[in-house]
């Protein structure tokens, strides 16, 4: 029994969508179409996190705790996008 859930736990933990991978791919990019504004701050997190990790210096020690909530939002707004996407193939849209 406890080897059957593991996978389950693992899928669920880690947000794995239960659309096939073209299918999850081309809806996900009809999500940023939708909503533009969450693929914008999307990307620029994205750049953010990028800059902030070759950055040669710490600013004022907030670098780190900055890049952590950086990509906390990240993967909420990649969540918000996926439920969206799941939420509209369950209504045909």
């Amino acid at each position: 029994m406890r080897k059957m859930l593991m996978p389950l736990v693992l899928a669920l933990g880690l947000g794995v969508s239960t659309l096939p991978g073209s299918a999850q791919a081309e809806t996900t990019q009809e999500e940023r179409a939708a909503h533009p504004r969450i693929a914008q701050a999307i990307d620029d997190l994205d750049a953010a996190i990028q800059y902030m990790e070759a950055a040669p210096h710490d600013f004022g020690g907030h670098r780190a705790a900055a890049i952590q909530a950086s990509k906390q939002a990240l993967q909420q707004l990649h969540q918000a996008l996926k439920y969206r996407a799941a939420v509209d193939t369950k209504k045909g849209k």
